[in-house]
């Protein structure tokens, strides 16, 4: 069984990349992925700790996408994370996440908040900052009662303490993950927003045009109507298949590893088609 997407701490996720590994190893997957938000400062670990395991590492990434409907994010599986250009056009993302971070903790200082930078980077264990970790510390200081409520009234988009981040285009993110020899998936697909099936075909249909390679059909939080549908949609539009549960660990508690379909993971014969596309077979 397979996992293609999940976090570390190098993003929102909980647990350092040797950590999810060795997690990975504990619940019996063959490969995992790790496709954290937009970096990959965890894939030089992640790849010393596959190989230590005997575990098969997917380097992925999971890019932000600015879309006008619903919330695109895009995979790169297989990106050359050690490609001097791409690195300084991640570098680029991660600064306007570091300019924004400072923004909302300014907010909240004036809402009353005594919430204090320091703090939240000590909830991330080093790694890239996100919102998740402004919750955790709501949470700890009384002015939310969970991470969902922290979001509900305070994180969230549209909230009063979100600002929106920097973003690449759709035609921009999947280059970026071409120029690297990647290849680009578009991410749990329900949340595109699409309810007739014939408006979200046109829409993928599009993004192939521009270069799109496939669809994760499988992912832990797609009813089984949703999972017929893109997988329906995939086979139409000849798109590639992946399967991920969006793993992070204890920011999101519900959301075990390895589990992205009717109650485990995904097939390994999604990973040798990937593998494939990306000329890794």
């Amino acid at each position: 069984m397979i996992d293609l997407h999940t976090h570390t701490t190098a993003s929102d996720g909980s647990l350092t990349p040797t950590e999810l590994v060795r997690h990975a190893q504990a619940v019996g997957l063959s490969a995992l992925g790790i496709a954290d938000h937009d970096t990959v400062d965890g894939l030089e670990e992640a790849t010393a700790a596959a190989a230590e395991h005997g575990l098969e590492l997917v380097p992925g990434i999971e890019i932000s996408v600015d879309y006008t409907h619903g919330e695109f994010h895009l995979l790169g599986y297989y990106v050359d994370f050690r490609n001097p250009d791409f690195l300084a056009r991640i570098r680029y993302l991660q600064e306007n996440r570091f300019n924004r971070n400072g923004l909302m903790i300014r907010k909240m200082q004036e809402l009353g908040f005594e919430v204090r930078m320091e703090e939240v980077t000590a909830e991330s264990g080093g790694g890239q900052v996100g919102r998740p970790h402004m919750a955790r510390v709501l949470v700890n200081k009384g002015y939310a009662t969970s991470i969902q409520d922290a979001f509900d009234r305070f994180l969230g988009d549209g909230k009063p303490l979100h600002i929106p981040k920097v973003k690449l285009s759709p035609a921009e993110a999947i280059d970026l993950v071409h120029e690297t020899g990647g290849v680009a998936v578009v991410a749990h697909p329900k949340y595109l927003e699409f309810p007739e099936e014939a408006e979200l075909a046109a829409e993928l249909a599009r993004l192939k045009q521009l270069g799109l390679d496939g669809l994760e059909c499988y992912y832990s939080q797609h009813t089984e109507a949703e999972t017929a549908q893109y997988l329906r949609l995939a086979e139409q539009l000849e798109l590639l298949t992946t399967a991920g549960s969006d793993f992070h660990g204890s920011s999101k508690p519900t959301v075990p590893l390895g589990v992205v379909h009717q109650g485990r993971g995904g097939d390994a014969s999604l990973l040798e088609r990937l593998k494939s596309a990306a000329g890794r077979d």
